[in-house]
């Protein structure tokens, strides 16, 4: 199993790595981490011996013949989960640690999903990366996060091709970085052919500008004469949403991480009839046992999309 893998620490963490607990001066772990990347195994021993908490077992790199763990049914899976990842903050805070510190674990978080995802079956894993609203987030903390995108989708795409993962990015693209474009373009190229996971990275994304750019789209075909007002359906509105690249592109099962209970203009259209769980565990520390724990659930839903089922 293959481990995510970013460039090689700062010395900023390798002294954190060293200090006994938080109670140490603040101010000096700030330094340096907007402009370090650091690997998930070292960052995760650093994070640890900063807290005194050692890592879960199999938290670093997953093994296992790849079967359902028990109380899972194969054929009750999921095969579109879609996931915002909320809570990096206020994980790196609670440590005395910036903002940066936060979004650096929860790549972590992120590559051991996909890795469940590939090995249990789910089709479709879409990840809410960066919201439209984001935006107005502090300058330094946005240009971070633009970079960690460009940095992991760069270094992860080889582990891609070879796990079968397909990318799609949704999202207003155009308020991306260049650089960034043409990473993800490039992306989406090398690993279309790619059938076993495909991973939807909303980035600078909108779930109600999503759905006005479709009517938009529809509108100008109305005008062209490519349509008529009565060949408007919910099935229509559907293809012309950005998740039209994907063969299911609406999810089966919703998770929030860090106990917030809203969609933040998540994918309106797509979720409405998505199972909803909301999740405590901040999303660096959203693992195995809490991905369980939501597909479990989920299995033992009825879903019955207004139907009586007697």
């Amino acid at each position: 199993m293959h481990s995510l893998r970013v460039p090689a620490p700062s010395e900023h963490l390798d002294t954190l790595a060293r200090r006994p607990s938080v109670d140490a001066p603040a101010g000096s772990r700030a330094r340096g981490l907007y402009s370090s990347f650091v690997s998930s195994a070292r960052l995760g021993r650093s994070f640890a011996a900063a807290t005194d908490v050692a890592p879960r077992e199999g938290e670093w790199e997953l093994g296992g013949a790849g079967g359902l763990p028990a109380g899972l049914r194969r054929d009750a899976m999921p095969r579109h989960v879609a996931v915002i990842m909320d809570g990096n903050a206020r994980w790196a805070r609670r440590r005395g640690l910036p903002a940066a510190a936060g979004h650096e674990a929860g790549v972590r978080s992120l590559r051991e999903l996909i890795d469940l995802c590939r090995e249990w079956g789910i089709g479709v894993l879409t990840v809410f990366a960066f919201s439209s609203e984001n935006w107005v987030r502090p300058k330094a903390e946005v240009q971070f996060l633009m970079g960690l995108f460009e940095r992991v989708i760069k270094m992860e795409l080889e582990n891609f091709m070879r796990e079968g993962v397909k990318i799609c990015l949704i999202g207003d693209s155009l308020k991306l970085p260049k650089s960034l474009q043409k990473v993800f373009v490039d992306a989406e190229e090398m690993t279309k052919n790619n059938s076993r996971l495909q991973l939807i990275v909303a980035v600078s994304y909108s779930g109600k500008h999503d759905i006005v750019q479709a009517c938009k789209t529809i509108a100008h075909k109305v005008k062209d004469g490519h349509l008529e007002l009565e060949d408007i359906s919910e099935g229509l509105i559907g293809r012309e949403l950005e998740t039209s690249c994907s063969e299911y592109p609406c999810p089966d099962l919703l998770i929030r991480t860090s106990g917030e209970l809203r969609l933040s203009n998540f994918m309106l259209w797509q979720l409405a009839y998505a199972e909803l769980f909301f999740v405590p565990a901040l999303w660096p520390d959203f693992g195995k046992a809490e991905f369980i724990e939501a597909l479990l659930s989920y299995q033992q839903r009825q879903r019955r999309y207004g139907a009586r089922v007697s």
